[in-house]
């Protein structure tokens, strides 16, 4: 399969696999937002989000941009901001 190689798919994927992360972890997240160990308790399913993500983007794009770590926050901490955590 050929990588993708496009910003437009690059940002798809990444807010996809975080929208995965974020159904599938909803009471993990809202644990580490509340006890600011958020990335700690996701590590696992980060990196494999992460790995995926990495597999199937095109090397040079992703030397240029952060798609997957600007998924990570627009889709599991933005939509949490009314979670009481000292973080905020």
């Amino acid at each position: 399969m050929a990588k993708i190689n496009t910003p437009e798919a690059a940002n798809r994927l990444a807010r996809a696999i975080a929208s995965d992360l974020a159904l599938y972890n909803k009471e993990k997240i809202v644990k580490g937002l509340q006890e600011d160990n958020l990335f700690e308790s996701l590590a696992d399913e980060i990196k494999e989000g992460r790995d995926l993500f990495n597999e199937r983007v095109d090397e040079s794009l992703r030397a240029r941009t952060n798609f997957f770590e600007r998924a990570i926050v627009d889709v599991l901490i933005k939509p949490n901001a009314n979670i009481q955590t000292s973080i905020w």
